[in-house]
Parts: structure tokens; sequence; C-alpha cells
């Protein structure tokens, strides 16, 4: 199945492109998705974080995320059939040359069909044209073994991530595995 997914008011990223360069893994079939650049929804991101309780259980953690989703940089993915939003992804910039992805959820029903894939590219792109050269995202270190946070890790690995260290302190019990991106 070939499939384009639209990004608002650039181009389309070819599904199978993005399947050729970065190989096959085990996913569900694609779903298109529009992704809408700087439009805030808060409420759609609250929305998403409490569908992965998993992943987004700590409410001062979620709240916090909600608050951000006013303020930074935002692409949000959205089903062209309902027009809902199911997937969100939050950007942070450091400084002129790094930037990181400070939240990326999708909802469950719409996991390893692409979404999570075009959210990032579409960031990515952004990035590169910023003049950001490195990318980062945070994650559960490996030390604390989870199910859910190694596909996570596993995902971003598949996006041309690599680990970079991690750190203890940052989260408090929680291991923070830093993941890095020469864009």
């Amino acid at each position: 199945m070939r499939v384009a997914i639209t990004v608002a008011g650039r181009y389309p990223i070819d599904a199978a492109l993005c399947f050729r360069h970065y190989g096959r893994v085990n996913r569900g079939p694609e779903t298109p998705a529009r992704i809408v650049r700087d439009r805030r929804d808060p409420e759609a991101v609250e929305r998403l974080l409490r569908l992965l309780p998993e992943w987004f259980g700590i409410e001062d953690a979620t709240r916090q995320y909600v608050e951000d989703a006013r303020a930074k940089p935002n692409y949000l993915a959205v089903d062209p059939s309902s027009g809902d939003v199911v997937g969100v992804l939050l950007t942070t910039v450091h400084n002129p040359l790094s930037a990181e992805i400070h939240l990326m959820a999708v909802a469950p029903e719409f996991h390893r069909r692409g979404i999570g894939r075009a959210l990032v590219d579409a960031a990515e792109s952004d990035m590169r044209a910023g003049g950001i050269q490195l990318s980062q995202v945070k994650t559960l270190g490996p030390s604390r073994p989870d199910e859910g946070y190694a596909k996570t890790t596993q995902f971003y690995r598949a996006m041309g991530y690599i680990p970079l260290e991690e750190i203890h302190g940052l989260w408090g019990a929680n291991p923070c595995l830093i993941l890095v991106k020469q864009l």
C-alpha cells in the first residue's frame, strides 16, 4: 500500500520512501495523517496523554506537558477522516545549533502506522531549515527495564537516534536516557 502523509503547508512525505530508508518494521497498515504545525491544542494533548498512562502516568508531569503545549512549538497529527488529533510532538530549541523532541504521544489505536515517524520527520525538517544541527530526545533509561519504554527507544533508534548517556537524578528515581541525532 502506498500512502502519502501530508505535512500542512509543506510537502507530502512518501511513506514508501520512509519505508525504504528506515527498513521493514513490524507495524500495522500506514494511516494517512495531516501534520499541522504550530496550532496549539492543549486539550488534545491532555486527552492523548491520558490515553497513555503507561508512559504518562505521573500527574505532575502530565500537567506540565499540557502547559508546555500552550507555549512550545507544536506538531499535531490530524486524522483526515475524523479531524481528531491522533498524535502530538512538542519541540524545544536549546540554542541555535541544537533542539529537543520534548514530547511525543500517539493515540494507542494509531501506534505502528507511521504517525510518530511523520511527526518526527516534520519536526526534524523544520529543525534543519532553521539551522539546527543536533536533535536530542530523552526517555526512560535501560537501567530500569520497561517493555513500553524499550519500544520507545527502539523507535528512536530506527529514526537514527543513538544513545549518548544515561543520567540519574534528572527525573527523581527514574533514569534518563539521552539519545541524539546529527541532522
